[in-house]
């Protein structure tokens, strides 16, 4: 592809070309017309002619340098809201070719920046949206224990004569709502040291097994009358065992509300699997139940404001493991991890 001329190149070459021309014609004129001709008027109109043709000369480069420029509007209108360079526009000169290359260079970044912005704006938009989320879930999760909290306690404020077995049941209430309330603030706090990195891996070696005992007694001492079986070896794994505590009590507690029949925690070797025969997740719910805030109304679950889950997929990714799912409507489920 040859070298386009520069703007001096051209209008030097232009001007070179019209001397040449104009000097060109006079000498033609001044050999050619006859002596007889040749006065006062004939160099006059000499004169004004090769004036002329220099006027024209000017007023033609003047208009192809307005068609190169009218050449680079265009391109870049065409190319508003494509970001890419119109390939069959040519420049004649060299100038006018970096000056449409550096203005589509300015347009992209321009779109980029917009593209940026909108993006920012949608992540925005997505954060407000889940804070809201966040909000609306724990208003939903507080209002029943506080509500009971403070329904017990002016039963108990307002009736003195309450029998003693009433009054300590009643007391027992508003200790269990109290502690619900208590668990669900640890699980926001944990979120919120998952979400801004601040919580760290405490690693050490112990046996699972002792710990998967230690949660199931806690858990049937919770609910009355359930059954937690845990069975297999012992299990001696390298891991941050108060997150591990957690992702089992999770899991366990998950299995208990969901579910009426025994709840089994089943140690192999290197995993882990919680089987319960409850309602079970539909198939276009499992991939959903571990995301932050999802809440189903399949069969009105409570699950600590979509939390749980979420908690525990964060907790075993910070161990490079992955929790699987598997779940049969009306038939139960199986959550099980690697470790």
């Amino acid at each position: 592809m040859s070298k386009r001329p520069t703007l001096s190149e051209y209008v030097i070459a232009r001007l070179i070309t019209i001397v040449l021309f104009v000097t060109t014609l006079f000498v033609l004129m001044l050999v050619l017309v006859p002596s007889e001709y040749k006065n006062m008027l004939f160099y006059i109109v000499l004169f004004v002619a090769s004036q002329i043709l220099l006027l024209m000369s000017v007023y033609l480069g003047t208009k192809r340098i307005s068609k190169e420029l009218k050449m680079v509007e265009n391109n870049l209108n065409e190319n508003a809201g494509l970001l890419t360079s119109d390939n069959s526009a040519h420049f004649f000169t060299q100038e006018f070719e970096n000056i449409n290359e550096k203005l589509i260079q300015i347009l992209r970044k321009i779109k980029k920046r917009e593209r940026e912005k909108r993006k920012y704006t949608a992540k925005i938009k997505l954060k407000n949206r889940q804070r809201s989320d966040m909000l609306s879930a724990i208003a939903h999760e507080f209002r029943n224990p506080i509500a009971s909290i403070m329904g017990y306690s002016q039963t108990l404020t307002e009736d003195v004569e309450i029998p003693t077995g009433l009054r300590v049941k009643f007391l027992g209430k508003i200790y269990n709502n109290g502690e619900k309330i208590e668990e669900l603030l640890s699980r926001l706090l944990l979120w919120n040291r998952f979400e801004s990195g601040e919580q760290k891996l405490h690693l050490s070696k112990f046996d699972l097994k002792p710990l998967a005992i230690d949660i199931a007694n806690n858990l049937e001492d919770k609910y009355k009358n359930r059954e937690i079986v845990v069975t297999g070896n012992a299990l001696v794994v390298k891991a941050d065992k108060a997150l591990m505590e957690i992702v089992i009590k999770n899991l366990v507690e998950n299995a208990l509300k969901y579910s009426d029949e025994v709840v089994t925690v089943k140690l192999l070797e290197k995993q882990i699997e919680v089987v319960d025969l409850g309602v079970g997740i539909s198939k276009k719910n499992i991939e959903k139940v571990t995301k932050k805030f999802f809440r189903t109304d399949e069969h009105s679950w409570d699950n600590s404001m979509g939390l749980g889950l979420s908690i525990v997929k964060q907790i075993l990714k910070r161990h490079n493991t992955t929790l699987k799912i598997e779940s049969e409507e009306n038939r139960g489920s199986t959550f099980s991890f690697e470790i």
